[in-house]
């Protein structure tokens, strides 16, 4: 059984072009994170500005039922005539399962690369919940559950990308800081011991993705939550167009959401960004046109390497075809990503 998250909110980089290969690469499910180290070892010339992508830019999509129901993902991959470069689903520790080599297989088969957003959590039991709290995890409460959950995925051998504790700056999970007696150091001490207990296993074909919400009023800083380099291979943002669907939210366009947490993004690390969730209501304002906007932002910044639609009917509707024309937008914008 998989978790669906809960909601309760609303530079450029100068490397050698070795380098941006490698990260682009790791980014978009081609290369393992091993590959790009050695790749970023060599030396090369730098430049000024950051050149086009010389990889087609990817995408993604989280759907319900996934992995083991993909009927909502085929429905939608219908409507855009492809399917996305990467397919994303929510694994609670809770459920106690192995990676779901199986169904990961099916999507790898269509050129897929596999993203399991990973919660410490029994999304079932609310907010408070000590048992998951960021010190049990850095002492190893759940060494066990990882060390099966590692040996599961380096059996897949395929490249997955793990996104574990995502929108730690928030205040909605029980691994926020904040919550449950949680730091930013004990987060950051929690993220490093779950990779550390990987590559203790051996496991080489992990993507680990570190994905903070956009910044809020209210929410923690981003530098004191993160891992570090050495922990890290992709950064990202999660971000919503609410519209006027909640008290106090009102219709922002792609680029307002996430400006600000990019170029913090960009202060913080070189490393590729993919922008987790992503999605827009219909309420209070054009989503075809949101869509078309987020598609001209995206183009305008080519480091960020990919983004993955949260396309639920949840606490409104975010699929990519609430509409038709917002289906429509986004086939359009797929045609010259």
């Amino acid at each position: 059984m998989t978790s669906t998250p809960s909601r309760f909110r609303s530079r450029r980089m100068t490397m050698p072009l070795v380098a941006l290969l490698a990260v682009l690469l790791v980014a978009a499910g081609m290369a393992s994170p091993a590959q790009a180290r050695s790749a970023r070892s060599k030396p090369g010339k730098t430049t000024t500005a950051p050149p086009a992508p010389t990889v087609p830019r990817s995408w993604g999509i989280a759907a319900p039922g996934l992995p083991q129901d993909a009927s909502a993902l085929n429905a939608v991959t219908q409507v855009l005539g492809q399917s996305p470069d990467r397919v994303m689903w929510y694994d609670a520790w809770s459920n106690g399962t192995t990676f779901p080599a199986a169904a990961a297989q099916t999507f790898a088969a269509s050129g897929s690369t596999v993203e399991v957003t990973w919660e410490p959590w029994d999304p079932a039991a609310g907010l408070n919940q000590p048992a998951y709290a960021d010190a049990r995890i850095a002492d190893g409460a759940f060494d066990a559950y990882l060390k099966g959950y590692a040996a599961s995925v380096k059996a897949y051998g395929r490249p997955v990308v793990l996104r574990f504790g995502h929108e730690m700056n928030g205040q909605w999970y029980p691994w926020s800081v904040g919550v449950n007696g949680n730091t930013a150091a004990g987060y950051v001490a929690a993220f490093r011991h779950v990779h550390d207990v990987f590559v203790a296993q051996g496991v080489t074909n992990v993507t680990w993705a570190w994905t903070p919400n956009v910044p809020s009023s209210g929410s923690s800083t981003l530098a004191a939550a993160y891992p570090g380099d050495a922990y890290v291979d992709q950064v990202g943002l999660d971000g919503y167009n609410w519209g006027t669907t909640g008290t106090g939210t009102t219709w922002q366009s792609f680029a307002t959401i996430f400006g600000a947490g990019l170029t913090q993004l960009r202060a913080l690390t070189a490393k590729p960004i993919w922008l987790g969730e992503v999605a827009s209501t219909e309420k209070g304002g054009d989503k075809a046109t949101w869509i078309r906007d987020m598609f001209s932002t995206l183009a305008a910044h080519p480091e960020i390497a990919g983004f993955t639609w949260f396309d639920f009917n949840k606490e409104t509707d975010w699929r990519i075809d609430s509409s038709t024309g917002s289906a429509s937008a986004f086939r359009t914008g797929l045609a010259t990503y």
